[in-house]
């Protein structure tokens, strides 16, 4: 398989964590808790940290949320962003409080002014700046000279927040260009690669609860991330924001860039299949659930494409009538029967990882 040509873009850094310039793709998330409620944020942002986000993002709608920065980052580990919205001063705050990175919003921030405001102060904490485009709340001389929402209209909000802050001598940038519209969303993404090398934010904004969103997500950050665009990532779902993470490694997997926790393969059964293949992934998926280590692993229920499957996998099984086999690297181990093939699975996993873990202790 061919590997994916990334864009060439500026690094920059959102405490520790690298973006742009070649590194990783980082995954982001964002609490769906009251700032406010220091407890429940930093309960969630450990839950986040465990499932493998690398930068979480707070809201902050008044000052009592930009302060409460300062306790969360207190007893958390992963770098804090604050979600800026309306009032400029609220950015002020938040830097004060020791944030990590800013999300500004250049339709709703209160002029160029605050713009330049929040760039002063930003600059002098070496803190970056997200300059994060939203096609429901782009400014209304934006959109009437454009003759409405467009992939245009979305560039040119970027372009001028960009150019405003470039004015100020400040290039600690990374832009997103969110919509609910995916093709919107893709379009602009693609023609605002053209015109600067800041690093991306990709995700699909507002994209819905966690079926629909996950597809949306995945085709709107896959399409641009198979043609190299994008350093970051958020998949927006309704609920909680841990299967936030859960979806975005999962699009990162499958077109070969990060390779975080068990890839599970399953066929989608068929008049062939002769062993209860739903209740088997069902236990298998809840039994590595969490699991960190990168393997691939195949729980398949039929003789056509289960043997091949499982053989492709890094250890699997391929189901028949009461029985089982159990494959390891495209070799069959041994035939097991059906009620102890999710225990013999799991032993075999088991099994690789203290092997690996051993190989990486030498």
């Amino acid at each position: 398989m061919n590997s994916i040509q990334r864009r060439a873009s500026k690094r920059i850094y959102v405490g520790q964590v690298p973006i742009g310039g070649g590194a990783p793709i980082v995954v982001q998330s964002m609490t769906n808790t009251d700032t406010r409620d220091v407890n429940a944020t930093v309960n969630q942002i450990r839950r986040l940290e465990e499932a493998g986000c690398e930068i979480v993002r707070v809201a902050v709608p008044d000052r009592e949320a930009a302060r409460a920065i300062k306790k969360i980052k207190e007893r958390i580990r992963l770098p804090l962003i604050a979600d800026i919205h309306f009032d400029y001063r609220l950015a002020l705050e938040a830097l004060e409080a020791g944030a990590d990175g800013l999300r500004i919003n250049p339709g709703n921030i209160g002029g160029s002014q605050a713009l330049k405001a929040v760039a002063r102060e930003a600059s002098e904490r070496k803190v970056p700046i997200r300059v994060g485009v939203n096609a429901g709340s782009l400014d209304k001389k934006v959109v009437a000279a454009h003759g409405g929402i467009t992939p245009e209209a979305m560039v040119t909000s970027a372009l001028e927040a960009i150019h405003l802050l470039e004015d100020q001598g400040f290039y600690d940038l990374k832009v997103s260009l969110k919509a609910s519209d995916v093709l919107l969303m893709v379009e602009a993404y693609r023609l605002l690669a053209e015109k600067v090398n800041y690093p991306f934010h990709l995700g699909v904004t507002e994209a819905g609860p966690p079926l629909a969103g996950a597809v949306k997500s995945a085709v709107g950050i896959g399409i641009l991330l198979s043609q190299g665009i994008g350093d970051t990532i958020r998949v927006s779902l309704t609920g909680d924001p841990v299967l936030e993470v859960e979806v975005a490694y999962q699009i990162l997997r499958s077109l070969g860039l990060r390779q975080r926790g068990i890839e599970l393969i399953s066929c989608p059964t068929c008049g062939r299949c002769q062993i209860e293949l739903e209740n088997l992934v069902a236990e298998v998926e809840k039994k590595i659930k969490g699991l960190p280590y990168p393997l691939r692993v195949a729980v398949m229920g039929c003789a056509v494409n289960g043997p091949g499957e499982a053989s492709q996998a890094d250890v699997g099984i391929a189901g028949g009538r009461g029985w089982g086999l159990l494959f390891r690297e495209g070799k069959p181990i041994r035939r097991v029967p059906e009620s102890q093939l999710v225990d013999a699975l799991m032993e075999e996993i088991d099994k690789i990882v203290r092997e690996r873990e051993g190989e990486n202790a030498r």
